[in-house]
């Protein structure tokens, strides 16, 4: 039997006294406060150093003790899917060309997806699939209430939270073509029947067309603040700003912009700060969270309009046969609502709104979310706010 999993740990203890907690309160901007539950729980490290790679990064206060990241990845297991291509040797960073450390090099065959499950496994299989940036945590307060019901299966995209971080050109270019073939592997591993998919944000067009091709796989579809317009195809400044050269890779190291304020910026919410270090560890740990971050937003500015309107064009056609619903997180400061709702109703599709929900919605309203999915898959009507 193989050992148990542990998830990647950072020690504070081993960085040198100025990089440790400060002490003295200093005023941050909005986003960084937003990211914390009161103005007495201070925090800020200066620069603490990543385990393998040598980068530095700005990060938030965190414990040796147990975490709620350590009770996440102890609910979870690694999956084995999708080929490595290639042999190109150890993953070297894209800036000093120094060979990283151990988390930023890809698995030598098949890589590695963390996945969280809850439910039988004999019941109907529902797959969450979270958005850019954003990690299977976001759904941590929906999969309990689906679970009593269905097979609920929720995983980090390759390039977030535990899953594989493979380097850039190194077996994995975090392209929308690769991310699609990738998913198809997933889904073989994890539920080969048939299954319904609840996918959230940026993600979706990449899912949709996954879907187009395996109709017959789907059971239902539910889409979550998707990227459907013509204006959703260029990314929010929070997000752009990882795919500038140089700059991306500066800004992509910060754990607190990174993660922080691209998930406070999108909506109204208020993360805890023990559920922002959830987010933070992958940027903590390792250089290749960040590296990843600026080739899938690379990708995303040459390929999303393309994506979207392909999208578009699938769920408009007369050949997509699969259920779809569509929910809507009304507050959303990244996807305009205008001209979602004139699309599904020439596509004739429900949409749901949830007023007090951002862009994202699991993370948002979580608890209000996994019931509207119950009510979707099981076909009860659902009143259009």
């Amino acid at each position: 039997m193989a050992p148990p999993l542990a998830a990647p740990r950072f020690h504070a203890a081993a960085l040198p006294l100025r990089l440790r907690l400060r002490t003295r309160p200093q005023k941050l901007p909005c986003w960084r406060r937003a990211a914390r539950p009161n103005d007495e729980d201070y925090y800020l490290i200066d620069a603490p150093e990543s385990i393998g790679d040598g980068f530095s990064f700005s990060g938030g206060k965190y414990t040796d003790g147990p975490s709620k990241s350590d009770e996440w990845f102890a609910q979870g297991r690694m999956v084995k899917a999708h080929p490595v291509y290639g042999n190109k040797g150890k993953a070297k960073d894209p800036i000093f060309g120094l060979t990283m450390g151990a988390e930023s090099q890809s698995s030598n065959d098949v890589f590695r997806w963390f996945c969280v499950e809850a439910g039988s496994s004999s019941n109907p299989p529902v797959l969450f699939i979270h958005g850019f940036p954003s990690q299977a945590y976001s759904y941590r307060n929906v999969l309990p209430v689906v679970s009593d019901n269905y097979h609920a299966i929720a995983f980090d995209w390759l390039g977030f939270g535990f899953s594989d971080k493979p380097q850039p050109d190194y077996g994995f270019d975090y392209t929308l073509d690769e991310y699609t073939s990738s998913l198809e592997s997933l889904i073989n591993a994890v539920a080969p029947d048939k299954l319904s998919i609840v996918v959230q944000g940026y993600f979706a067009p990449i899912v949709v067309k996954y879907a187009n091709e395996h109709q017959d796989k789907l059971n239902h579809l539910i889409l979550v603040n998707p990227p459907i317009t013509d204006k959703h195809a260029k990314l929010p400044s929070t997000l752009a700003c990882f795919s500038n050269f140089l700059l991306g890779e500066i800004f992509s190291q910060d754990p607190l912009r990174a993660s922080d304020k691209a998930l406070t910026s999108s909506g109204p919410y208020m993360m805890k700060e023990e559920d922002a270090m959830v987010y933070r560890r992958p940027y903590l740990v390792s250089g290749s969270s960040g590296f990843a971050l600026n080739a899938i937003s690379r990708a995303m500015k040459k390929d999303l309009k393309v994506y979207i309107e392909s999208m578009r064009n699938i769920l408009s056609s007369d050949s997509w046969k699969t259920k779809t619903t569509v929910c809507w997180g009304l507050r959303d400061r990244w996807l305009n609502y205008d001209g979602v709702e004139d699309f599904c109703g020439s596509a004739n599709y429900k949409i749901l709104e949830l007023p007090m929900a951002g862009h994202h919605v699991q993370e948002d309203r979580g608890e209000e979310l996994g019931k509207l999915v119950k009510r979707i898959l099981r076909g009860q009507n659902v009143p259009v706010q």
